[in-house]
């Protein structure tokens, strides 16, 4: 028997929950889970905290980490399920566009050159950020130029300008005399929420929740898109907008998140996938199902990475194809899944 769909919603919500607050108690040094709840219930409600540190590694380390894994996973989940709608490709994910690639010459470049630098702490993020819109803004011009928006030019557009971008961050790389380089460019590429603070969540949280919101709004139209250009058209959908709406969409909350938690693979595939398995193909209610999911995968997996190697740490993108591949594969093997019309 399916689920209805706000039951799985609201069943997510409350694991997310429980998840963010199970997390915190894992990490190069476990704490009792007792402390850890002692802790928030402290900072929430007053009173007394366990001890000092335990307050500090709970509410300054941990919590900012699990919060913005939570985001970027809900991020990278929505911008998916966007850029499939919009190339109507099931294998399509948001670094299909070059976006990832952009923010890795932006980041590259302020790891090896030292650009941005009058930035301080922001200046990574802001590079990365710089370097994905300016991809972005690349791959919208050259699929204007060759005839418009049409799925094939921006996949075609996106694939070969990923592919240019990354050969521009390995040539960085090589001509860095850092010795170190290489390693700090992979690990970013890869992903890391590790460097989570309370100041980096607001806005990238705002940006996602702004364009869950806006594609919610608009869930008919993406479900005539979805079905098919001629049939959005004599639905009176504007398509030609509303892929440039999606394109823009897509861009920023790529960009948002890529620039606080580097590439996070995977996530973006899946999770669209996987929620259109469980509620159908409905924007209406795969959205919110997908970007719960996403966000409660990236939990898991950071919290994965914290304790599978302790007291050094996994890139998330290395957990998330090893933990997430068998089981999409799984999924998928269900006869009954599609995909605008394909199977």
């Amino acid at each position: 028997m399916p689920v209805a769909p706000w039951v799985l919603t609201a069943a997510l919500a409350v694991l997310l929950v429980a998840s963010i607050a199970g997390s915190l108690a894992f990490g190069s040094e476990r704490l009792p889970l007792g402390d850890v709840l002692g802790a928030l219930r402290a900072r929430t409600f007053g009173g007394p905290t366990p001890s000092f540190a335990v307050d500090a590694i709970v509410w300054d380390l941990r919590l900012p980490r699990a919060l913005l894994a939570a985001v970027a996973g809900a991020g990278l989940a929505v911008a998916g399920a966007a850029m499939q709608t919009l190339v109507r490709n099931p294998l399509a994910d948001p670094y299909l566009l070059g976006v990832s690639s952009g923010a890795s010459v932006g980041a590259t470049a302020v790891l090896t050159t030292g650009a941005l630098s009058g930035l301080g702490v922001y200046a990574l993020s802001g590079g990365a950020l710089l370097g994905a819109l300016a991809a972005s803004f690349a791959v919208f011009l050259i699929a204007s130029a060759q005839g418009g928006l049409t799925p094939l030019r921006l996949v075609l557009s996106g694939v070969v300008l990923s592919a240019a971008f990354s050969a521009l961050s390995s040539f960085l790389v090589f001509l860095s005399p850092e010795p170190r380089a290489a390693e700090s460019v992979m690990f970013w590429l890869l992903g890391s929420v590790a460097g989570a603070t309370w100041v980096k969540i607001p806005i990238v949280a705002v940006v996602v929740c702004v364009a869950l919101a806006a594609m919610l709004a608009i869930h008919g139209w993406l479900d005539a898109l979805a079905a098919g250009e001629e049939t959005a058209h004599s639905l009176g959908v504007p398509v030609r907008a509303l892929r440039i709406a999606l394109f823009v969409l897509q861009a920023v909350v790529v960009g948002a998140v890529v620039a606080v938690a580097g590439g996070i693979g995977f996530i973006g595939l899946i999770a669209p996938h996987v929620a259109r398995l469980v509620v159908g193909a409905r924007h209406r209610v795969m959205l919110p199902v997908a970007a719960l999911g996403g966000a409660l995968f990236v939990v898991w997996v950071d919290t994965i990475s914290r304790v599978l190697v302790a007291p050094q740490e996994m890139p998330l993108g290395v957990v998330t194809g090893i933990v997430g591949a068998p089981v999409f594969l799984l999924l998928m093997g269900r006869s009954r899944y599609s995909f605008g019309g394909q199977r």
